[in-house]
Order: structure tokens, then C-alpha cells, then sequence
């Protein structure tokens, strides 16, 4: 590989402009491609198959119009006074003026909702009094209802009992035949007239007392019908006294908005007119703040901080080459492969949904390993052009040696960002893949672009007051000499300090890295939420008035979305629904459960869920889970089957999700750590140090990103205003981005120490001398990438912010901490054990030639010396074993 490579940078730097050529012809249509193709970016984490998924597309399928994205204005009174009615009647314009606007289904006028809410309860007390009276008058009527049914009963059995008597003397008369006078007959009609005319009368009577009757029963059936309304009244309205659109104190109200879409599809177009809308009512003397969800705008992706972290990148670049020409080499490299990487990302979104976090990462993986891939380059030729090499022989070595240990470290860190796919969330993968496409492209830019461009340059790479030292040192020196400084030089400085006391520094650095671990085990994830937005920004403004004016919850309600029985009646569904909400206020820390919404066929109900505290807090998490716990009883209950959908519910799964991928991905990680390194370095414990190194400055990156971000501790430094849960996929995507930068030191490092060794020198001085040429360069490629990625610890982008913090403490304490003094203490003490592997396991791994010792053999210098002779300060040898360079 070394040859190729030596090769292809000899390519380039001989035909320069058909390179470079190609390589703006690549930017041209890249970036077209992005100008024309793009899509939108968004904050959805969405996973699917998940409960939070099928039910949020069941709720899009049986009623639409709950389904779209939602968010909030806040509205609060300057100088702590209630609302004016000149300030309410200017919020209700601006509202409605912000329901014309493209894509809003909605908007809730918090002073009229809060007024029915508040009539809700004269309401039911006006309709109690009415039943009461009612009740009463019914009471009343009841005895003379039942005097009247006593009177009919007696009259009919009186009319009986004198019809029995008449019957009597009808039968006497008929028995006595011709002795019944006309008198008696005259009598005994004139007695059935009267029992006949006493049935008409009863008859009457009971008409009218049925028809009292059933006034009565219609009387006692329409209070029963209006106290069943009344009691479900009550219980609406006890499911509903938590939650107000306006405090209290009538000092603050919220207005819901409601979009036709998800809220991650809504355009930066359609949030700024909804803004302006309800701006409008500012004039007035109102403060508006519009939520997290209408303010976020991830349409740009750099801001001033990230501009300041590169600005010191540039710095350490000039200090390390000393001339404006050789710093500016590497930047334009990595400027270049981001616009490649990151455009090339940008012009497929249009086609791939990808989450705003995907370019911001591929931008600082691009920026970071783009300036230090061509660093390493650049520095190893100027270092060749100093000791008097040829120009394109220097370029086309440097590639070859330096490059290919890039071709290495990039490889690492790509496969360690695209195996980001093996944990199951597709956004995840997108972000992995998006990532690693950005650092491949920068690993050949800094192979192709980075010769040509050193090979046009020439010789202006290199400073004339350089020129001049390394002159006077070619004129004073030989070689022998050369190689004698060497190796005093590299017992002096960190390396010869660490090499002196391997035991102290060993253990002191292992111990300093264990106490910064120990906050990881409080490590605690989540999405983030408004209270992690900047403190002078309306999504915190609007989050904390919120919370404060209307309870933390309201900020992260639940969606609890119930298939009810077929063949309800509205009456019969309502009552359902309120069973159902009282069930589900019944759960520990549900401050409310309302009924939002129920489909035309009554077979979907949809309920509001306000949890005690915000979104991010672990005790929403565990309502989430409580309320899935409670839908087995709840179906028992009342038929009811429920899940859970909505931003909180949906965050809680993702940060679920992760976790769980979390172990897998971490084993996949170091597996792959150690088998790479195996080939890299043919040997068995020095993989095993990298790769305990890692896990070593990994924990205490997650220590550091939890004191401060999750405990507070700087937040005045870092600007954390409301400390809470990490940001749920940071802990993977760290293992991914600080195993590939963390391997890139450890080629860089400790192919220095292989070169020496294979050379010749022992295995205790090959420490120190590949220690000693690899350190300036490894510090100042750490500090570049360090300050790249501590540019994004302010980001305009508060998502971005922790993870900034955490590439750049990693970087820190990987590079400096492990890197620079665990790995060259352990190999030390190590000495020649560093190195051994079984001959069966020599025999049949490739040799990859890292360090570039076939290229040193194949090539000679234009002096006539082949590399590795006397010139290089040590003959090739047997490994342990130094060669007289005095001869």
C-alpha cells in the first residue's frame, strides 16, 4: 500500500493541474447538486416499529386532524399586572392573523378557552340549582300523585263492590219473575245508571292521573338524563381543572398552534411568518415568545463560535510551519472535502431523510481530520525538503509513508462511523454513514489534492530563514552526527520524562482519568427540550414562563391515544372517555388526563397526558412506562386498548433505544480496534493498550459531559443554564468519533516507535525516538482538533453544544492523557513483550506496512543513498538490535 501510494502522490504532484482540475470540477458539481437537490433537515428521531410509531400512523390514519405537529406561544404582561383588555384584544388578532398563515390547521385563543373553562363551572352549578328545583318540584307533586291513584283505586273498588250488589238484586228481581213491580226494575236501572256514570268518571279520572303520571315519570326521566349529563360535566371538568390557558395571577397565556404536518416538515418560511403574526401583539405592550418547536431553525449549520475554533486551528498551523502558505494548505484541504462531504450529504437529503445533527457532525469529523490528515503530509514533506530531498521525491514519500498511515486512521474512523447502522435506528445510520463519507473524502483529499497542491507550490512551502538553518545544519553535520542527536534528543522533553518514571506517570495518568470517569455512572440520557436552549432565546423564555405560570409538564404532555368497543353511542363514548381519563389520572405523577379529541366512528379517542415535571426529567420517563404498565388494566376495565404517541413519549423511546444499542455497538467497536491494530502493528499487546486507552479517555469523556452538563458543574463557563439528561445518541456517536481519532494518534504515535524498532534501535529507545518524532506534530494536530470541536461548544445549535464538549475532551484526554503518556509508559515497561506475536499468527497476517519500510527499501534518494542507510540515523537490522552507524 505504501508504494501505491507513493506512487499516486508522485501522480499528483506531477501532473498538479489535472488534479486539481478534477478536484474543482467535483466541487462545482457537488455543490451544484446541493443547491438544486437539497432537502430539509430536521430534529426527528424517529424509529420505526416502535409503540410511539404505530400509534402516531394509527392516529394519522383515523384522525387526521390530531395528528400534525404542534407548538406553543407564550404571552406574558410587562411589569408583573394582569392582561389589559386592550392587550387581550391585541393577542386575539395576532392569533388569528396566525391562523392564515400556510400550514397552520389551528390556533387556540388561550382568553375565550380559558373563559369556557371558567364558565364551566358557573355552568354546572346553574345546572344543579335546575335540577335541584326540578327534583323538588317532582318531590312535590309525588303525594298528590299518589292521593289521586289512592282515590281512583277506592272509587273503582267501590263502583265493584256496588255493581256486585246491583248484579244481586238483578238476580233476586229475574227470580221473582211477574212479582218484580216496574218500581223495583225503574230502581235497579236507575242504580246501574249511576254505577255506570261513576265508571265514566273513574275512567276520566284515570286518564288524567296516567297522563300526571307520565309527566311525572318524563320529569324523573329528564332529571335522571340531565344529572348523567351534569355528572359527566363534572368529571370533564375534573379532568380539566389542572390545566389553564391563562395563570392565575392573569399575567401569562399560552396559545396552542397546531400544523397541518409533522413539525419537523414545517419550512423556515412558514416559522417566520408565524412569528410575525403573533409579534404583532407586542405592540401592545406584550412579550411574545413563541416555543422550541416554532423557533428552531436548523437551516444553517455554522455560526461565529465554530468560526472561532477554526481561527485557532489556523493559529496553531502558522506556529507549527511557520509560513501563511503551508498553514493555509491543510484548511483549504479540509474546507474542500467538507464541501464534497458535507454538500454531497446536503444533495441527497432531498431523497434520504436526514436529521440537522447529520451534517453538523459530518462538518466537524470534516473539518478536524481534514486539517490534521494534510498536516501530517505537509509536515513530513517540509521535514524531507529541509534534509535536502527533490521536491516530487519528498511529496510522493510523504504520501507514501504519512499517507498511508492516514489511509489507516481515516479507515478506522470511517468504518467505526458507518458501523453507527448495526444499532437499529435509521437516523442513526444516516448520521454515521453521512459522517464517514465526509472523512473518506478527506482522506483522499489530503492523498490526491495535498500532493498537487505541494507540488505546484514547490518550495514556498518553507520559510527563508528555515531554508537558511537547514542549510547551515547540512553544512556542519554528517549524518552519524545526526543520528547521535537523534537519540539524545529523544530522551528529553514529555517523551523522556515519561520513559524516566514509566510507574509514576503510568499510574498517576490512570487514576487522573478514573476520577474524571466517575460521573459517567450517573450518565442519565434524553432529547433535549426548551430549558437547554440559550437563556436569552424565545424557546427558554417561553419554556420557563411556561412551566412556572402553568406547571413544568405542559411542556412535555403525553399522547394516550384509546380504540374504544364498536357500536357506542355518543353518550355511552363520552362516559367512556372519562372512565379511560380517570384510569390514567390515577398514575403517580399525572397532574391531568383530559379527552382531546374522538373520531366520527367513535372508535378512536385521543387524551392529553400532563405529566408533574418537563420532558427530559426522569420522573416523565417513568410515567411513560407507568402508563404502558396501566394499559393492560385499563383494557380489563373497559374494553380500552391504549398507546402512547407524541414528541415526549417518542423522545423517551429513542433515548431507550440507544441505550440498549449502546453495549453492542461499544463490543463491535473494540473488536474492530483490535483486530485493525493486530494488522496494523503485527503485534498482540499493543492493540490491547489502545484499546484500554480508549475505553480509559472514553469514560472520562462521559465523566466530564455529565458533571457539566447533566450536574451543572461550569455551567457558567459552558453555558448551561438548565442542566439535565445528555443528549441520548451522544454516548454512541462519541464511541464512534473518539475510537477513530483515537486510533489515528495511536498510528501516528506508535508507527513512529514500529519504524524505529524494524530499524534497529531497541525496543525502550524506539519509544523514545518514535515518541520524539511524532509529538509535535501529534500535539498540535490534537490542539487543532480540539479547538474545531470546541468551536461547537456554543453553538447557535444547543443540540450540538454538548457534543462539541464531548469530541474535545475526548480528544483531549485520548491525545495528551493516553496517547502521549499511558501508551509510550506501558510500552516502556513493556520493552520488547510490546512487540511479540506467535510465528503462526506473523505467518498469515498481510502486511499492511504502516510504517512504510518497503517503501524506504524500493525508493532511492536523489543523492544516490538508499533509505535506511547511515543517512536515517539507523540502519535496517534485526529488530532489538542497534547498527553501528560509525563505520
Amino acid at each position: 500500500m505504501a508504494l501505491l501510494l507513493y506512487r499516486l502522490g508522485k501522480f499528483s504532484a506531477r501532473r498538479h493541474w489535472w488534479v486539481i482540475s478534477a478536484w474543482a470540477l467535483i466541487v462545482v458539481l457537488v455543490g451544484g447538486s446541493a443547491l438544486l437537490f437539497h432537502g430539509q433537515t430536521s430534529n426527528s428521531f424517529k424509529i420505526p416499529g416502535t409503540e410511539t410509531q404505530q400509534v402516531a400512523d394509527k392516529l394519522k390514519a383515523d384522525l387526521p386532524q390530531s395528528s400534525g405537529g404542534s407548538g406553543s406561544v407564550v404571552f406574558a404582561s410587562a411589569g408583573g399586572t394582569p392582561f389589559t383588555q386592550a392587550q387581550k384584544d391585541a393577542i386575539s388578532v395576532a392569533l388569528k392573523k396566525a391562523a392564515t398563515v400556510q400550514d397552520i390547521r389551528g390556533v387556540t385563543d388561550p382568553f375565550s378557552t380559558q373563559a369556557t373553562l371558567d364558565g364551566a363551572a358557573g355552568q354546572i352549578a346553574d345546572g344543579e340549582a335546575k335540577l335541584t328545583d326540578a327534583q323538588a318540584k317532582l318531590d312535590a307533586g309525588k303525594p298528590q300523585l299518589d292521593a289521586a291513584a289512592a282515590q281512583l283505586t277506592s272509587s273503582a273498588q267501590n263502583l265493584d263492590a256496588g255493581q256486585r250488589q246491583l248484579d244481586q238484586q238483578k238476580a233476586a228481581a229475574a227470580a221473582s219473575g211477574s212479582a218484580s213491580t216496574a218500581a223495583q226494575q225503574s230502581q235497579l236501572a236507575a242504580a246501574q245508571a249511576r254505577i255506570n256514570l261513576g265508571r265514566q268518571q273513574l275512567a276520566a279520572g284515570q286518564a288524567s292521573y296516567d297522563q300526571n303520571k307520565k309527566t311525572y315519570d318524563d320529569g324523573v326521566a329528564e332529571v335522571a338524563r340531565q344529572r348523567a349529563t351534569l355528572d359527566l360535566g363534572k368529571q370533564q371538568a375534573t379532568a380539566s381543572q389542572a390545566i389553564r390557558f391563562v395563570s392565575a395571577n392573569g399575567q401569562a397565556a399560552i396559545a396552542q398552534i397546531q400544523f397541518t404536518g409533522s413539525i419537523d416538515g414545517v419550512s423556515p418560511e412558514v416559522r417566520t411568518q408565524l412569528q410575525a403574526a403573533v409579534q404583532q401583539a407586542a405592540a401592545s405592550g406584550v412579550r411574545v415568545y413563541p416555543s422550541k418547536e416554532i423557533t428552531q431553525d436548523v437551516s444553517e449549520i455554522f455560526g461565529t463560535a465554530e468560526v472561532i475554533g477554526i481561527a485557532v486551528a489556523a493559529a496553531v498551523l502558522i506556529l507549527m510551519l511557520g509560513t501563511m502558505v503551508a498553514a493555509g494548505l491543510p484548511l483549504i484541504m479540509a474546507i474542500i472535502g467538507v464541501a464534497v462531504g458535507v454538500g454531497g450529504g446536503f444533495a441527497l437529503s432531498g431523497v434520504v431523510e436526514m436529521s440537522s445533527i447529520s451534517p453538523i457532525l459530518a462538518l466537524m469529523l470534516g473539518l478536524a481530520v481534514g486539517i490534521d490528515y494534510s498536516l501530517f503530509i505537509v509536515n513530513r514533506h517540509r521535514q524531507q525538503l529541509l534534509t535536502g530531498m527533490a521536491l516530487e521525491e519528498s511529496v510522493a514519500k510523504a504520501t507514501g509513508t504519512s499517507g498511508n498511515a492516514v489511509l489507516f486512521a481515516g479507515l478506522t474512523v470511517v468504518i467505526a462511523l458507518s458501523a453507527l447502522t448495526v444499532s437499529g435506528l435509521p437516523f442513526l445510520g444516516v448520521m454515521g454513514v453521512a459522517a464517514a463519507a465526509t472523512v473518506a473524502v478527506a482522506v483522499i483529499v489530503a492523498l490526491t489534492l495535498t500532493p498537487a497542491l505541494l507540488g505546484l507550490i514547490g518550495t514556498k512551502l518553507i520559510s527563508k530563514r528555515a531554508w537558511a538553518k537547514a542549510t547551515a545544519q547540512h553544512g556542519r553535520h554528517v549524518a552519524a552526527d545526526d543520528a547521535t542527536a537523534d537519540t539524545a534528543k529523544s530522551g528529553k522533553g514529555w517523551g523522556g520524562f515519561v520513559t524516566r518514571h514509566p510507574v509514576l506517570t503510568l499510574v498517576t495518568a490512570v487514576v487522573a482519568l478514573g476520577i474524571v470517569a466517575l460521573p459517567a455512572a450517573g450518565l442519565r440520557l434524553a432529547l433535549p427540550d426548551g430549558g437547554s436552549e440559550p437563556v436569552d432565546s424565545s424557546a427558554y423564555q417561553a419554556y420557563q414562563l411556561t412551566g412556572k405560570n402553568f406547571g413544568e409538564g405542559v411542556n412535555g404532555p403525553i399522547i394516550v391515544v384509546g380504540s374504544l368497543p364498536a357500536g357506542l353511542n355518543a353518550t355511552d363514548a363520552q362516559a367512556l372517555e372519562l372512565k379511560v381519563a380517570d384510569e390514567l389520572r390515577s398514575v403517580p405523577n399525572v397532574v391531568a388526563a383530559v379527552p382531546a379529541a374522538l373520531s366520527e366512528n367513535r372508535r378512536t379517542a385521543v387524551f392529553q397526558i400532563v405529566p408533574t415535571e418537563g420532558p427530559a426529567s426522569a420522573s416523565t420517563v417513568q410515567v411513560v412506562a407507568d402508563l404502558r404498565a396501566k394499559g393492560a388494566q385499563i383494557s380489563k376495565d373497559t374494553g380500552v386498548t391504549i398507546g402512547l404517541t407524541g414528541q415526549t413519549a417518542a423522545n423517551v423511546d429513542v433515548s431507550n433505544k440507544l441505550g440498549d444499542a449502546l453495549p453492542l455497538y461499544l463490543v463491535v467497536v473494540v473488536g474492530l480496534s483490535l483486530v485493525l491494530l493486530l494488522l496494523v502493528f503485527r503485534s498482540i499487546l499493543v492493540p490491547i493498550l489502545a484499546t484500554a486507552g480508549f475505553l480509559l479517555s472514553l469514560a472520562a469523556a462521559f465523566g466530564g459531559v455529565v458533571a457539566v452538563y447533566q450536574w451543572g458543574w461550569l455551567s457558567a463557563i459552558f453555558d448551561v443554564p438548565n442542566p439535565g439528561a445528555v443528549l441520548s445518541f451522544l454516548p454512541i456517536i462519541l464511541i464512534g468519533v473518539l475510537f477513530g481519532l483515537a486510533m489515528d494518534y495511536q498510528v501516528f504515535i506508535v508507527s513512529g516507535m514500529r519504524e524505529a524498532y524494524v530499524h534497529g534501535q531497541s525496543a525502550k529507545q524506539a519509544v523514545r525516538t518514535g515518541f520524539s518524532h511524532a509529538a509535535r506534530v501529534v500535539v498540535a494536530a490534537a490542539i487543532i482538533m480540539t479547538s474545531v470541536f470546541a468551536g461547537f461548544i456554543f453553538s447557535h445549535l444547543t443540540m450540538v453544544r454538548p457534543l462539541g464538549f464531548a469530541m474535545a475532551f475526548g480528544v483531549l484526554l485520548d491525545a495528551f492523557v493516553v496517547r502521549m503518556t499511558i501508551i509510550p509508559a506501558a510500552m516502556h515497561l513493556l520493552d520488547k513483550s510490546a512487540w511479540w506475536i506467535p510465528r503462526w499468527l506473523d505467518r498469515i497476517l498481510p502486511d499492511v506496512d504502516v510504517e512504510g519500510a518497503k517503501l524506504e527499501k524500493s525508493t532511492v534518494r536523489t543523492d544516490g543513498t538508499h533509505p535506511g542507510d547511515a543517512a536515517d540515523g539507523a540502519a535496517e537490522g534485526a529488530p532489538g538490535e542497534l547498527v553501528d552507524t560509525t563505520s
